[in-house]
């Protein structure tokens, strides 16, 4: 699972693919437990939790309005 601080350094397109990969993993694990495949069922709080932590962050996002994507967390890094 990825931290916070590592999704807000992400684009909104690879939240997007994010969001979509973990909404198939979520779906792929109901059906393993379901079908008593798979025993972890606390992977499934994981996985709701990712995408949640997505669905904030493009909120926020969304709400501060249009934002050059060349400004990210990382290339500040670099200049210091």
């Amino acid at each position: 699972m990825m931290k916070f601080k590592e999704l807000k350094i992400k684009s909104d397109r690879e939240l997007d693919v994010d969001l979509a990969k973990a909404r198939e993993d979520l779906q792929t694990l109901k059906f393993k437990i379901a079908g008593r495949q798979f025993k972890d069922v606390r992977e499934i709080r994981v996985v709701k939790q990712q995408i949640a932590q997505i669905l904030t962050l493009q909120k926020q996002r969304k709400m501060a309005g249009p934002v050059k994507e060349e400004t990210n967390i990382s290339k500040t890094k670099e200049t210091k």
